[in-house]
């Protein structure tokens, strides 16, 4: 099938890109200045997502088969930070593709995510379960997600995603990428040990959508996540173990949400997803902890950095 994809050089739209062209799929990649190499896709435009009129032309140019929704301003921070501009990709943009999708009878996918829950209770969310966003980031998710379940209820799958594992195009998105970059900085990484989530790697969440693009029945919301739930300091100690890095030379620092009440107000305490209604559903397995670590490679900025004596 032919299927225009959003957010091509990020995380999981790369890795979708990849998935996709494994099963013999053409991906034409929507990407916006990123110059590097994008395996997978087998066409490639530069558009300004934001532009609703660009974006619906190029859509009904290419007339897809699937529109997948990969592209997202995911930092809570940088949301918070310009409001506006972050509306018009996380809520109005995937709200245009649902409307063309409807308009061309197209599978439309779309990334949500955890954050739609406020993390208040230790047993997981199921996909059906009351939402209550925390923070801006959420309820601008929360509110893309219902926007497009409404624009195309019988075309439509939307995944709520966990923390994400894996290797960016850019080699900067992703979990273990940064905490490269604070150690390169010379700076420790402080990592809650009392927030808890579930994470997956960018591969095999997009594993799952490209089966939901042939899985045209599995409309609605749905929940996706690694196997294991753990704290987030105790993944940064998995990361490093896994990079045989010392501690010296990439530091941890254990925090906790009492020691920073005011940041706490916005972050969620423990976000366990329930994943077995999609799970059983998708020859796709959720990866344990050692299965995504053996995943992760050194960011290639961060080569000279972990090779030195």
């Amino acid at each position: 099938m032919k299927i225009f994809l959003t957010g091509a050089s990020g995380l999981v739209g790369a890795a979708f890109a990849r998935a996709a062209e494994r099963r013999g799929h053409h991906v034409v990649g929507i990407v916006g200045r990123f110059a590097g190499e994008l395996p997978g896709v087998a066409e490639r435009r530069s558009l300004d997502l934001a532009d609703e009129a660009a974006l619906t032309a190029a859509v009904l140019d290419v007339f897809p088969d699937a529109i997948v929704n990969c592209a997202a301003i995911s930092e809570p921070a940088v949301v918070d930070s310009d409001p506006a501009h972050s509306h018009a990709l996380n809520v109005v943009l995937p709200t245009t593709l649902a409307r063309l999708a409807h308009h061309l009878s197209a599978r439309c996918l779309h990334i949500s995510s955890e954050q739609a829950f406020d993390g208040a209770r230790p047993t997981p969310y199921a996909a059906g379960d009351a939402t209550s966003p925390i923070n801006l980031y959420g309820r601008q998710k929360l509110a893309s997600e219902q926007a497009v379940q409404a624009a195309a209820p019988a075309l439509a799958a939307t995944v709520r995603a966990p923390l994400l594992m894996g290797n960016s195009p850019g080699g900067k998105r992703s979990t273990h990428e940064r905490l490269f970059a604070d150690w390169m900085a010379g700076k420790p990484a402080q990592l809650y040990a009392d927030e808890f989530r579930q994470p997956c790697t960018g591969e095999n969440l997009a594993e799952v959508l490209v089966e939901l693009c042939e899985r045209r029945e599995l409309c609605g919301v749905f929940h996706w996540a690694g196997a294991e739930l753990l704290s987030r300091h105790a993944l940064g100690v998995a990361i490093r173990g896994h990079f045989k890095l010392p501690p010296e030379r990439a530091p941890i620092v254990a925090v906790t949400r009492a020691e920073r009440p005011e940041a706490a107000k916005n972050r969620q305490a423990c976000l366990a997803l329930d994943i077995s209604a999609l799970a059983g559903k998708l020859k796709t397995r959720p990866q344990t902890l050692p299965e995504q670590l053996a995943e992760l490679q050194v960011p290639p900025s961060a080569r000279a950095w972990y090779f030195a004596s």
